[in-house]
């Protein structure tokens, strides 16, 4: 009897399993890195060339976020403080500490200090500061309790979920624009109603007033 198919057709098989065996373990290996925090950054905090505690400066000192990151209610970008703004305070005050050596010679010769950025989203998602904190999102939503870290890091996943959770419910995060940079604050309940409701209460208020309506279903409100 001749033979129907050539003999080569009899590593198709083999040919089929390795196919099927690359696309499973690549989908494995797409699932396990972009689903695990060396993807989202969670935790990532690298060394900065200047010891700086938002735990001291923040926290202890209570110094408002705007002091330093002062385009944050102005720009699609909050700025990181120039030598200049530093050295406002550091002239004087442990002016001599050989740790702030960096920053001295920065202001000295007008380059910058090399940081270390912790919080950087894609090139292809479009995120506007200043949009978020005058319409009552606090720093902390996305940021966390930066004022209680000695080494600042990324304490949230800014994953696409992460930001959809909250287009899709605003009123968890809204507050009172004169709270936004107080990263402590928390809704005060009226009676007996919890520390939850207080703030869903309030936030559907501040939602209706402002018109608090963010993009969710439309893609380009982010992808653009």
């Amino acid at each position: 009897m001749p033979q129907i198919f050539p003999r080569s057709s009899n590593f198709i098989p083999l040919q089929i399993a390795i196919v099927l065996g690359v696309m499973t373990a690549g989908a494995l290996g797409a699932f396990w890195y972009y689903w695990t925090p060396k993807y989202t950054r969670v935790g990532y905090q690298p060394a900065q060339p200047i010891p700086f505690s938002h735990k001291v400066h923040a926290g202890q000192l209570q110094m408002d976020c705007r002091y330093c990151h002062s385009f944050v209610e102005s720009a699609a970008h909050s700025n990181i403080p120039t030598a200049q703004v530093c050295m406002s305070c550091h002239s004087q005050v442990q002016k001599d500490n050989p740790k702030l050596a960096p920053l001295r010679e920065a202001w000295e010769t007008g380059k910058p200090v090399q940081w270390v950025q912790i919080h950087k989203a894609p090139d292809y998602v479009y995120f506007n500061h200043s949009v978020h904190v005058n319409r009552g999102v606090s720093c902390v939503s996305c940021h966390g309790r930066v004022d209680q870290m000695d080494v600042v890091y990324q304490a949230e996943s800014h994953a696409m979920k992460f930001c959809l959770d909250c287009h899709r419910a605003p009123e968890n995060g809204l507050r009172p624009l004169d709270k936004v940079t107080d990263l402590g604050w928390t809704a005060t309940p009226k009676g007996k109603e919890s520390k939850q409701q207080a703030q869903l209460d309030l936030g559907n208020e501040l939602k209706n007033q402002r018109g608090v309506n963010p993009p969710v279903a439309n893609c380009a409100g982010c992808h653009r």
